[in-house]
């Protein structure tokens, strides 16, 4: 048992470094755990720590783990959701459920220029969409593109989401300054809006609001905070540009 048990940890460990909100790993920790044949869970999960108890009719077992790392990996939580449905409809050995369980975590993230070709998309796209024109929307991806190398690097260096934030958006502030210094563009505000939605933490928000509503006051608390203190990042680094070029771009 507790084998099943150290598995099923691992599986809402990985659930939320893939992004799950906290009332969808609680949920799914009792229901795989009652499948297993644990009498009785009792489950605390915030977004930096989990704490699990399960009860036997001989004895119980507590774990706790420290989450780190926590991002956005909608495939790898998709596989992890179905696998979680499959032990509650199935009975699977432990082997079982730990090969698939490594099977997920093997797989590979898109590729580097993948990822580049949809920020572009996403940054020009948002461009138009607040009213830039063609040549302010190719611009936007060129940024688009700058940013998806910077968020890359920040991943690889292990740095603080905060401060990752805060380089990007100076980054993107940056980058459309020089670019209407060189006559590509005339005006900065367009550019600076579709690339500044790259950088939004609006999954981080609604997760916060969704645990806020199920009733994880807590950890929705804990998400709120995070999402407020990284959208001060995003000002803070488009601000600190303003002030190095004198307010001059206010």
């Amino acid at each position: 048992m507790r084998k099943y048990f150290n598995t099923i940890m691992d599986i809402g460990e990985q659930m939320l470094v893939c992004g799950a909100e906290v009332h969808r790993v609680e949920d799914s920790i009792e229901r795989m755990c009652s499948a297993i044949g644990f009498i009785k869970t009792d489950v605390f999960i915030i977004t930096s720590s989990m704490v699990v108890t399960v009860y036997t009719t001989e004895d119980n077992y507590t774990q706790t783990r420290r989450i780190k790392g926590i991002g956005m990996d909608i495939e790898r939580l998709h596989r992890l959701n179905a696998l979680s449905r499959k032990i509650c409809e199935q009975d699977l050995s432990e082997h079982d459920i730990s090969s698939e369980l490594n099977n997920i975590k093997l797989l590979k993230r898109s590729p580097l220029w993948l990822e580049c070709l949809s920020y572009m998309l996403i940054s020009g796209s948002f461009t138009l969409f607040f009213g830039g024109n063609f040549i302010e929307s190719i611009a936007s991806a060129l940024i688009g593109s700058a940013i998806c190398i910077i968020n890359h690097f920040s991943e690889k260096a292990f740095l603080n989401k905060i401060f990752a934030k805060f380089i990007g958006a100076f980054a993107v502030t940056l980058g459309a300054y020089i670019l209407m210094e060189l006559g590509v563009i005339h005006i900065m505000d367009k550019v600076i809006i579709g690339n500044i939605m790259l950088l939004i933490p609006g999954v981080g928000l609604t997760n916060a609001l969704r645990d806020l509503l199920v009733g994880d006051n807590i950890a929705g608390l804990i998400r709120l905070i995070e999402a407020v203190l990284l959208a001060l990042a995003i000002a803070a680094g488009y601000f600190l540009f303003v002030f190095l070029m004198g307010g001059k771009l206010i």
